[in-house]
């Protein structure tokens, strides 16, 4: 798979680490922008107060099924319904939300686990099939909580899981009985 990763930091840089490992094509852009019109898929990993700035400077990413891995931190910014939303804004296309409740220090040592941690992702049906495909290449396990339209929730949701972290971070796993 083809994939345009828009920041190259913690998210953006780790999650192109490990989607090469797992044998995709990888191109990582940072805040010059360029183009994405070779992509099949687009991570956007900046700070969600930087999504319109960010997304104005890439060229090529209207009609991209697009993951959004942004946070609300410190506080939400703009006016749309979920930084989702201002992504598709930009895509015009089908979106997920996805990796933003993962610690991204941990990024290197997630197929150490004794299982599989658990990713938490929302999307458009449209997006679905691509973003398990890219939590299981990272080394998660897909685990589906919404639609789209559960965005702002999910968003929302990063105040939860940073409150119990230790240092450094937690994984999180979620099964079916009798699957453990």
């Amino acid at each position: 798979m083809r994939i345009v990763t828009i920041g190259r930091g913690m998210i953006g840089g780790g999650l192109a680490g490990l989607w090469r490992a797992a044998g995709h094509d990888v191109e990582e852009l940072g805040r010059d922008g360029g183009d994405a019109s070779h992509a099949d898929v687009v991570l956007v990993a900046v700070p969600g107060d930087k999504i319109s700035d960010a997304l104005s400077k890439v060229t090529g990413i209207e009609g991209k099924i697009a993951i959004d891995a942004t946070n609300i931190m410190p506080a939400r910014q703009g006016d749309f319904p979920s930084y989702a939303e201002e992504v598709k804004s930009f895509t015009h296309a089908p979106v997920a939300k996805s990796f933003n409740m993962n610690f991204a220090e941990l990024f290197d040592a997630v197929h150490e686990q004794r299982v599989r941690p658990s990713n938490w992702y929302v999307s458009d049906e449209g997006a679905r099939e691509v973003t398990e495909q890219l939590i299981r290449d990272a080394g998660y396990d897909p685990v589906r909580v919404g639609d789209l339209s559960r965005a702002r929730d999910f968003e929302d949701a990063v105040w939860l899981l940073m409150g119990v972290q230790p240092t450094g971070g937690v994984f999180y796993r979620f099964a079916v009985p009798g699957e453990l």
